[in-house]
């Protein structure tokens, strides 16, 4: 019998609540009598083996004790093994308390077999395998300090009520994973240990599709990107959230209306009017090749293939929150504020000038603007840069400079996917500045990047071309939840 002491324990406990359940009844089948005497059997061999294990805990502390008589005054242990000073807390009895004795302290909390589920809520389930997933986040391999950080932030922030995440980061995150989905990543599926394949095919039934493997917890790009941050702008000022499912859900308001009221009268109905945004998520998908050389010569593919996909993903949201159609894809916030009452016009027709970016300003409503941001391409900015040469009121900074980082007191930020140039020859729409406050555009990732390896590549004639790849799959979406929050110049010329 391989049962720890805690488990000896929780299993005489479900025996003895079923022995009561079956006791209960008033007619038992030839099927309850047998259950009843097996369960019986197993209950005597199970509590033999819990009063073994304590006598062997006991006779350990006594030979510990012995020996460090010799040495210094040996601690005081009550309750089997506890003991009374914090800094000998964590496992000070692998034969009694073989897991945790701190709090969310797990000796292996992959290990989902020493999960009790029997005569526990729901909940109760739920909150055990969120806290071995955040002890599996400080226990995983292949990560550094921020990736733990982000990978703790993502768990204790976004997982729901049926620990989704944290399911996935348990299953995704084990040592014997990450060594079975690296072996598969450089073509050495077939090294693939039993343990490791255990951990695969539990990993698999976590999946929507019918192929493919998870990429690691630790390698995955939603948990990279808030890690190391992103190299689109747009992400950083967004509000990021994290999807569950198919649709992201969250709930938006006007202001609260707040009133003055006399003494002892009613309050006037100040209820406010909620709505409920949704953003579906959208696949994408990306393909990495690689030739059976570069792979045999790579130290640390696994990494590397991370860190590619990361980068081709931040590359392609860059341009999907800008102009993105929200068919198929996240909506840009171009898209999402293009004909809404939230476009401004520039003061002189056809024209842009310093006065706009003032106008714009002064357009959007105050509650928005202590947290709001520009949003421009770069050529944009630099010729709100030359519109004043003098050293005038409308100066922004020194030609010799870089690109300061705020306007008007606010951050600029760039997005090279909006307009680069404005052309008064060029009939059309010409979205140049957003300003706004972009909490309210919110960009909903669904962790899981699936990837699918290809061994062999072909040619044009079907045969092999000496390469191999990775294609892969994640799921994001992205739209503006308030357009109220934002103001939008459009410089529109005109035939």
């Amino acid at each position: 019998m391989e049962l720890s002491h805690s488990q000896a324990v929780i299993r005489l406990r479900d025996i003895q609540a079923e022995l009561e359940r079956l006791g209960e009844k008033d007619d038992l089948t030839s099927e309850d009598e047998q259950s009843f005497d097996e369960l019986t059997r197993e209950f005597a061999d199970v509590d033999a083996h819990r009063r073994q294990l304590e006598r062997t805990a006991a006779l350990e502390r006594v030979r510990s004790a012995t020996k460090s008589t010799e040495r210094r005054p040996a601690a005081v242990r009550i309750e089997g093994g506890t003991p009374t000073s914090s800094r000998d807390g964590y496992d000070v009895d692998p034969i009694l308390h073989p897991d945790s004795v701190e709090d969310r302290r797990f000796r292996n909390p992959w290990d989902l077999s020493e999960v009790r589920t029997f005569g526990r809520s729901k909940g109760e389930v739920a909150q055990e395998l969120r806290a071995r997933a955040l002890s599996a986040v400080e226990k995983m391999s292949g990560a550094n300090d921020a990736v733990r950080s982000a990978g703790t932030q993502i768990l204790e922030r976004w997982d729901d009520s049926d620990s989704r995440i944290a399911r996935l980061c348990l299953a995704t995150s084990s040592p014997e994973y990450l060594r079975a989905w690296s072996k598969v990543a450089s073509g050495r599926g077939h090294m693939i240990a039993p343990e490791e394949q255990k951990a695969l095919e539990r990993a698999m039934s976590l999946t929507d599709t019918a192929g493919g493997y998870l990429v690691p917890f630790q390698l995955d790009p939603t948990v990279i990107i808030t890690a190391n941050g992103s190299r689109n702008q747009i992400r950083e000022a967004a509000r990021t959230v994290v999807a569950t499912g198919d649709v992201w859900n969250g709930v938006s308001s006007g202001a609260v209306a707040w009133s003055w009221d006399a003494e002892a009268t009613e309050v006037s109905d100040d209820a406010t009017t909620f709505a409920q945004p949704s953003i579906p998520v959208y696949k994408a998908q990306g393909f990495v090749p690689i030739s059976i050389e570069a792979l045999e010569d790579e130290a640390n593919v696994t990494q590397e293939v991370a860190r590619l996909l990361s980068f081709g993903r931040d590359v392609l949201e860059a341009s999907a929150f800008v102009t993105g159609t929200g068919v198929g894809q996240p909506t840009g916030i171009v898209t999402a504020l293009a004909g809404t009452g939230s476009v401004v016009t520039p003061t002189t027709a056809e024209t842009f000038a310093a006065a706009d970016i003032y106008k714009l300003d002064g357009a959007l409503p105050s509650r928005y603007r202590t947290g709001a941001s520009w949003l421009a391409n770069r050529g944009i900015y630099n010729m709100v840069r030359q519109f004043d040469t003098n050293g005038g009121s409308q100066l922004w900074e020194r030609i010799g400079a870089d690109m300061p980082p705020q306007l008007l007191g606010r951050p600029a930020l760039e997005a090279e996917d909006m307009d680069a140039s404005f052309d008064p020859a060029v009939t059309g729409d010409n979205h140049l500045i957003v300003y706004g406050d972009f909490s309210n555009y919110v960009i909903a990732d669904r962790v899981g990047m699936t990837v699918e390896f290809i061994p062999h590549l072909v040619g044009a004639n079907r045969r092999p071309t000496g390469q191999r790849g990775w294609y892969a799959y994640y799921r994001v979406g992205a739209d503006s939840v308030n357009d109220a929050a934002f103001r939008m110049l459009n410089v529109a010329t005109v035939a």
